[in-house]
């Protein structure tokens, strides 16, 4: 396991300080605020420390209130709404300096037989074939806005080994309007195992994961690089995952997404992750704000 694998770890390995009350750490981000896919991963992991590990997260949706602060505790409070038969509901408010920064809810269900179909998985390239990210964010580091961005966004995705099937918005800026739709093959930066590998800790994983590239194909479709290259001013608004198959955190994943619509500031993202056998394992749409700044 990667040192920043197993400092991804320790983040969200809460603190539970109350019955239903946890208590997770921040870290500095590339931006002055709190990654938003850190706070859906923390809070859907103090959602199911309040559930029976035989029933992992089906499906999650999310508001992001306000920005977070990455130099202070975050409180997750959570609401147990509902244990069903079948189904159990956690509500999970975040809250730092008194004020709630995101609130989750979260569906978890025991295992079922049922009716099966997918759709099936894209073309996209073997992962081995593609770059890593430190082998591409120095090729482009000229273009960001502060020089030092391109070394802060490779350590703070160091946990993850992300390699994008076609050129990132960074790279891509400049160029003029693309297709709305970008690929990213990802698995953890080392293996799970022993007390790690929980069915419920790689759904968290890949809800960490969700959140980094979702609005890349907005940009792609507008030819703009985004916050990097200083064109684009964004944030998550809200965002939703549907878990349907188990799936490995710690394998290859990839990451099939598209923008339908962008418009009023804001854009929609959709996603399908698949295993690389074709697995259709988790469904994603988040809306962010996506605004151009006025001097531009």
């Amino acid at each position: 396991m990667s040192e920043a694998l197993a400092s991804l770890l320790d983040l969200l390995d809460l603190e539970r300080i109350e019955q239903d009350i946890f208590r997770g750490a921040s870290r500095s981000a590339i931006i002055p605020r709190v990654f938003g896919g850190q706070v859906a991963a923390q809070a859907l992991v103090a959602a199911g420390r309040t559930v029976p590990a035989e029933r992992p997260a089906h499906s999650l949706h999310a508001y992001f209130l306000r920005m977070g602060d990455p130099g202070a505790p975050i409180v997750y409070n959570v609401d147990r709404i509902r244990d069903g038969r079948s189904y159990t509901t956690r509500r999970v408010v975040a809250v730092q300096h008194g004020q709630p920064i995101f609130h989750l809810s979260a569906s978890f269900q025991v295992a079922e037989d049922g009716l099966e179909h997918q759709a099936p998985m894209p073309d996209a390239p073997d992962p081995e074939t593609l770059p890593t990210a430190a082998e591409l964010l120095p090729r482009h580091a000229h273009l960001f806005t502060d020089p030092g961005v391109a070394e802060r966004l490779a350590e703070a995705r160091a946990a993850v080994d992300l390699r994008y099937v076609n050129e990132p918005p960074y790279a891509a800026a400049g160029k003029g309007p693309a297709e709305p739709r970008s690929q990213v093959w990802f698995r953890t930066n080392g293996k799970l195992d022993g007390e790690h590998d929980q069915p419920m800790l790689h759904i968290c994983l890949a809800t960490y994961v969700s959140d980094m590239t979702l609005l890349d194909s907005v940009l792609l479709a507008h030819g703009r690089g985004g916050w990097t290259v200083g064109d684009v001013v964004g944030a998550s608004l809200d965002h939703a995952m549907w878990f349907h198959r188990p799936f490995r955190a710690d394998e290859w994943l990839l990451y099939d997404q598209e923008s339908p619509t962008a418009q009023g500031g804001r854009g929609l993202g959709k996603g399908g992750i698949y295993t690389a056998d074709g697995r259709l394992v988790a469904s994603v749409i988040q809306e962010g704000a996506v605004r151009v700044p006025r001097s531009r």
